[in-house]
């Protein structure tokens, strides 16, 4: 049975002295780690080939030792297959997990007894040299690139592309590696893999590296056009056309299978996202949901929302392989996001835009009620109406209709401001218009329908992180919760997005718990119905990380229910479930011998074994936390991967459900 596992330990190792081709960004480190996991191999065959029985302390260390290089494993293999503009924008927590599974394998192999074994001397000076690099890799800080890092920061955060120096375009093509079809399509579907992995992208930040990418795509392209016009007669393309339009023994190519729609299998001419991060031709996934289908047709998921995001890096990466390929590119729909000073609305629309903003201004009530009522059907129509709509002046109008005494005209301009709002550039002029109070205001006296809709609102504009300390010292949270307890299915859903999204800021959570959200989520988990346990778990996830949400969760007899979900919840539901009680259990030992009276630990093995990386994390530490209590009752030591907790619980994934107004 000893010689099973030191097997799997080596098989790992193994697997991992197999990954290579590092990003640029980490391959020093990542390589450095992976060389070192090898040197370690003839220590494991030795102990593998050892007669006498392996030592109590040391066959416990194996186990933590396999559980790191798991997670070893994950990061080297993300560092060879991961988004490269992920990897600089988000060098800090790349770097920050590195060390994390640097200083879990050096303790798990130095917690291994090298005086009770029968190692050779050879073996042991490698390995204490292995352990060495290992304490020098943590305390180890290489200079990132700042200028790769300030140029792609400015390119992130700028949406505009009429400052954008091409030589930085090209330069970081250059240091990135993006510079043929190829290399291109690889980091697209790294990004697109990024979110449907974590369930979707509630902050937006993989969109925005997508659009990132286009920009340098976009150059890119472009400058290899034009190094090629002297080559066209030859059919050559640096990089980007593998046969010339010239060619006479042209053959109709392959389309790659990422740029067929999973429905149709044919080529996509206008590829969207749905919320399970899988991509689809539009109008075959329109007609899949327009049939009464629930579910993504690729995964068999359940859709948790049916807005449909433009895929725009893929759709660039398809005309540009049909270019390439001699074969007439898709055309672009007019769908696309307009810029701030697009003009597309005609002049009839501008005229009943101006007419309607008129109404507000100085119509009575019954003309302010339907000129709200249509500027919120106007918003909801598209992009265009919302840049036009704001450029006219309607929001501060809107704002002004929050407090009124008709229910119905706040529920029209609340309604509108939330149509408005998925327009990116105008969440910053709802909020600075002063509307959030007003919002608040109908969020606590409105209709039913407009106390969903100003929810939803308060969501929308939370995505902008200043927002969240805004809306969260308005005293929108408490109402929120009422909601949540109170609503109907969907205010329920838009509360619980609400209030996720509102406590990813630390400072909101206290005010959450205090609110009462603890037992409302407790009621949710344990509804007949169970229509809210995936929102319930993902906020308690958020909570417990607090001090007061902790106390909360303790005090609300949480323990059964978690474990009954870590036996028989949804994965991500298991995850979130033990991710809440590796915080309950921290420093409170009644809370351990609870969960292993109601029988966690087989649950917990199978949920390490087979459950999400970020479930297997959760029951690894569980585990770990319960194995030493038992073991030494006194002196307790914190274990790596206990510290590990901190940063995981951070943003637990919820998929988010925003609809425009229906």
């Amino acid at each position: 049975m000893e010689g099973e596992k030191v097997n799997v330990v080596i098989d790992l190792v193994n697997e991992i002295a197999n990954i290579s081709d590092f990003r640029p960004m980490v391959k020093k480190q990542y390589c450095n780690l992976a060389r070192r996991l090898k040197l370690l191999i003839p220590l494991f065959e030795e102990i593998r080939d050892m007669k006498d029985s392996i030592p109590n302390d040391t066959s416990k260390a194996l186990v933590l030792f396999k559980d790191a290089l798991d997670s070893a494993k994950e990061l080297l293999r993300f560092g060879c297959e991961g988004s490269k503009i992920y990897m600089v924008l988000e060098r800090d927590r790349i770097m920050n997990n590195f060390y994390e599974v640097t200083a879990r394998l050096e303790q798990s192999l130095d917690g291994i007894s090298y005086d009770k074994l029968d190692i050779s001397d050879e073996v042991k000076e490698q390995v204490e040299l292995v352990l060495t690099q290992f304490r020098r890799a943590k305390g180890r800080v290489d200079e990132p690139d700042a200028k790769l890092y300030e140029d792609m920061s400015f390119l992130y955060n700028n949406s505009s592309d009429a400052a954008i120096d091409p030589a930085v375009l090209s330069q970081l093509a250059d240091k990135l590696q993006l510079m043929g079809i190829a290399d291109l399509t690889q980091e697209s579907l790294a990004l697109h893999e990024m979110v449907a992995v974590s369930g979707g992208d509630p902050g937006a930040r993989i969109e925005k590296m997508s659009m990132l990418l286009k920009k340098i795509k976009d150059h890119v392209q472009i400058e290899n056009l034009v190094k090629d016009d002297t080559k066209t007669a030859k059919g050559v393309s640096a990089g980007f056309y593998e046969l010339g339009e010239n060619d006479a023994n042209h053959q109709a190519p392959a389309i790659p299978s990422d740029f067929k729609c999973p429905i149709s299998l044919e080529l996509m001419m206008d590829p969207v996202i749905v919320s399970t991060g899988q991509t689809y031709e539009r109008s075959c996934i329109e007609k899949w949901l327009q049939d009464g289908h629930g579910t993504c047709p690729k995964t068999q998921q359940s859709l948790t929302s049916t807005v449909l995001t433009p895929n725009y890096v893929l759709r660039s990466l398809i005309e540009q392989w049909c270019e390439a390929n001699g074969i007439e590119p898709p055309k672009r729909p007019s769908t696309s996001e307009p810029s701030k000073s697009a003009s597309a609305c005609t002049p009839a629309e501008r005229s009943k835009i101006e007419s309607l903003i008129q109404k507000l201004t100085s119509g009575g009530p019954e003309d302010q009620r339907s000129a709200a009522g249509e500027i919120r059907l106007l918003a909801k129509r598209n992009a265009d109406n919302r840049v036009a709509i704001a450029e006219a002046g309607a929001i501060p109008l809107l704002v002004g209709l929050l407090s009124v005494p008709d229910s119905r005209t706040q529920e029209h301009a609340v309604t509108a401001l939330l149509n408005l709002s998925i327009y990116e550039s105008n969440k910053g002029s709802i909020v600075s218009s002063g509307a959030v109070p007003g919002i608040v205001h109908v969020l606590k006296r409105g209709s039913m329908e407009a106390r969903e809709n100003a929810a939803a609102t308060l969501f929308s504009l939370s995505v902008i992180d200043e927002n969240k300390v805004t809306i969260g010292s308005s005293g929108a949270i408490s109402p929120l919760v009422t909601l949540l307890s109170e609503g109907t299915q969907r205010g329920k859903k838009d509360a619980a997005t609400a209030l996720f999204n509102l406590c990813i800021y630390q400072g909101n959570k206290g005010k959450a718990v205090r609110a009462g959200v603890i037992p409302t989520l407790m009621r949710l988990l344990t509804e007949p119905s169970g229509g809210m346990v995936d929102e319930a778990l993902a906020i308690l996830a958020i909570l417990a990380s607090h001090p007061e949400g902790k106390a909360a969760i303790g005090a609300a007899e949480a323990v059964p229910v978690l474990v009954k979900f870590i036996g028989n919840g949804s994965p991500r539901n298991k995850e979130n479930a033990a991710a809440v009680l590796v915080h309950l259990c921290s420093g409170d030992r009644q809370y351990i011998a609870q969960a292993q009276e109601l029988g966690v630990m087989a649950p917990l093995l199978e949920l390490a074994q087979n459950g999400t990386d970020r479930g297997k994390r959760k029951a690894t530490q569980l585990i770990e936390r319960m194995s030493r209590i038992r073991e030494q009752e006194q002196h307790e030591v914190p274990t790596q991967t206990e510290l590990q907790a901190q940063n995981d619980d951070i943003h637990p994934p919820l998929i988010i459900n925003l609809d425009i107004d229906t």
